[in-house]
């Protein structure tokens, strides 16, 4: 049996806990795997699904003993939770998370992590647009890359452990500078879900277009647009509020680009617009060809997505 941590705590049991425990179940994990949520009918949920060995009504009880605790929660409160857990954290534990914003969940948390508890940042790329446990599924990070954002006097034993972890799990795992990770995140996840949002939000609001003609014929981008603005908005509201600088530095360049385009439109500039879509359709041949998505009719998207 498979046994990179004796005991592992799972802070927040929505679909990337969940998703979690069941990829460890998949691996052939030995650990006993404790878990916590909020609400009374997640607990329920999270134990008749099979997806921890014991579930407890607080964070303090659920890390007691373990080996590896991982911050599932919204990145929001992330630095409440751990100045929680901080005085119930096993001495040389390590204290990770799956959060999508790293540099703010470094200043929130690290100031509350004793000296002696490796705390080691990690941002699992992979997810649906559902949410709670009984969203999981054990391929949810299957060839989906896990970043790893280290920083400080960290150990090198430990990331290394933390990336074998992982691995089993199914992720492809790199290392990263947390300012980077939040650059880089900002271009490929943040910017994006804030573009769907709004152009959801503009049919929403067009009264000359009807819900049912949106609806009836919401093919293509549109409705992935959609898909991706049916993600849990607390989640996306905290990324936002947590990784400003990055969002507003590529949101601005994003809004120079679209008044280009407005401008090649309105001025009848059929040149500047072929040349700026083959440009950038030859960043989704690239995505394809590294294995990112499939070119398949419909972009393969039958059952569940990952993104």
């Amino acid at each position: 049996m498979t046994q990179i941590y004796n005991k592992v705590a799972l802070i927040g049991l929505g679909l990337i806990a969940g998703s979690i425990a069941l990829a460890m179940k998949r691996a052939g994990f030995s650990s006993e795997i404790r878990g916590h949520a909020r609400s009374r009918e997640t607990r329920d949920a999270a134990l008749s699904l099979g997806l921890a060995d014991s579930v407890f009504e607080t964070a303090v009880e659920a890390v007691k003993d373990a080996d590896l605790v991982v911050l599932c929660v919204p990145v929001g409160i992330m630095g409440h939770v751990a100045a929680e857990i901080a005085p119930s954290l096993k001495a040389g534990a390590v204290l990770s998370d799956v959060g999508s914003v790293k540099a703010k969940v470094i200043e929130m948390v690290s100031g509350h992590i004793p000296k002696d508890v490796h705390f080691i940042p990690a941002h699992p790329i992979a997810g649906t647009e559902n949410s709670g446990p009984k969203a999981g599924f054990a391929e949810l990070f299957d060839g989906k890359w896990t970043i790893l954002t280290p920083f400080g006097d960290v150990v090198a034993e430990e990331v290394a452990k933390l990336s074998t972890f992982w691995e089993k799990l199914g992720a492809k795992v790199d290392v990263m500078e947390p300012e980077r990770h939040d650059l880089v995140l900002s271009v490929t996840s943040h910017v994006p879900h804030l573009i769907a949002y709004t152009m959801v939000g503009v049919a929403d609001d067009l009264e000359r277009v009807t819900d049912k003609e949106v609806i009836e014929f919401s093919t293509g981008g549109f409705r992935d647009f959609t898909r991706i603005a049916a993600s849990d908005p607390t989640m996306w509201r905290d990324v936002f509020l947590n990784n400003k600088e990055a969002t507003l530095d590529v949101l601005g360049r994003f809004t120079e680009e679209l008044f280009d385009l407005q401008r090649a439109i309105r001025r009848g500039d059929g040149e500047q617009l072929f040349e700026h879509f083959t440009r950038t359709r030859a960043i989704r041949r690239s995505i394809i060809e590294a294995g990112h998505d499939t070119a398949a009719d419909d972009f393969g998207r039958s059952g569940k997505k990952n993104y």
